[in-house]
């Protein structure tokens, strides 16, 4: 039976993420840190909903929580962000759903919630970290996020944020490869990180935080990609790419301005409306 709601497809690959790290990569995961990431995220969002709904609803807009994309952004954190508190969990599940009710602009938010949630983390608390590599280099855990990311954005259309942050990453590092005169085997093993194909495909592919038109998301990525090589290859950063795309979250403001676009839907109904609404401002 086909699931109606693409973000049930993104729980549901999400889920078996998190369960194929925990069985096939020994990942040390206390389940205590896991509940504490779902509970926060769906606990924040319904709160934060109701808050806002009394001021949505004496403007005559309904209002109801988003426990799909709470759920989503928990088992982002679960999968990508490590600590030694539950404490540590709980503000960076907390910040991460805030983040969406915070940083608006236009009624959309520009931070990613679960990139925001680990940034905060890191800041914030002594005991959280990032482990880029937890995926190793095996081919079939690429396979598998081409094959579940794949379907998710071809049903959403946003292939070319994925496309584009690659390509021009993937570039910039062949470029880098033989101007040092490295070996080949030296440039795949940087690009065949389980962790940068679930960045690219599942987190700066958000469609609710990334810009709205095709060539404002093309430039968006391309940005992101040239600011994780710089911060990777001249500044030893280890998780660059969460660093890079939280430092250029709010560029896609200017690039909405720039070049005008229906802002994405998950919902047809919603998709059109704001088509229609676009129409009778341009």
């Amino acid at each position: 039976m086909l699931l109606k709601d693409i973000r049930d497809y993104q729980i549901l690959f999400l889920s078996l993420f998190l369960v194929l790290g925990i069985g096939t990569r020994d990942w040390t995961l206390r389940p205590e840190l896991i509940g504490v990431a779902i509970a926060t995220s769906l606990a924040t969002q319904w709160i934060l909903s109701l808050v806002i709904g009394y001021w949505s609803l004496a403007n005559n807009k309904e209002q109801s929580p988003n426990l799909r994309s709470a759920l989503i952004t928990s088992l982002g954190l679960s999968l990508l962000l490590r600590a030694d508190h539950w404490t540590t969990m709980a503000i960076a599940a907390a910040l991460a759903i805030a983040s969406k009710f915070i940083f608006q602009v236009g009624d959309k938010h520009f931070f990613n919630p679960a990139n925001f949630g680990i940034i905060s983390a890191l800041i914030l608390t002594p005991d959280a970290w990032v482990s880029p590599g937890q995926w190793g280099e095996e081919w079939w855990y690429g396979l598998l996020f081409l094959g579940t990311g794949g379907m998710i954005l071809q049903r959403i259309g946003r292939w070319d944020t994925t496309a584009a942050f690659l390509g021009s990453y993937s570039l910039l590092e062949a470029i880098r490869n033989l101007w040092l005169g490295w070996t080949w085997d030296v440039y795949w093993h940087r690009l065949m990180s389980g962790s940068l194909l679930l960045f690219a495909l599942f987190m700066i592919t958000d469609p609710r935080s990334i810009p709205n038109s095709r060539i404002g998301r093309v430039v968006w990525a391309i940005c992101i990609a040239g600011l994780t090589f710089i911060l990777r290859n001249y500044f030893f950063v280890s998780t660059a790419v969460f660093w890079a795309l939280f430092a250029l979250a709010p560029l896609s403001i200017l690039l909405d301005v720039l070049w005008l676009a229906p802002r994405f839907a998950w919902q047809e109904k919603d998709r059109e409306a704001g088509e229609e609404l676009l129409t009778q401002h341009s």
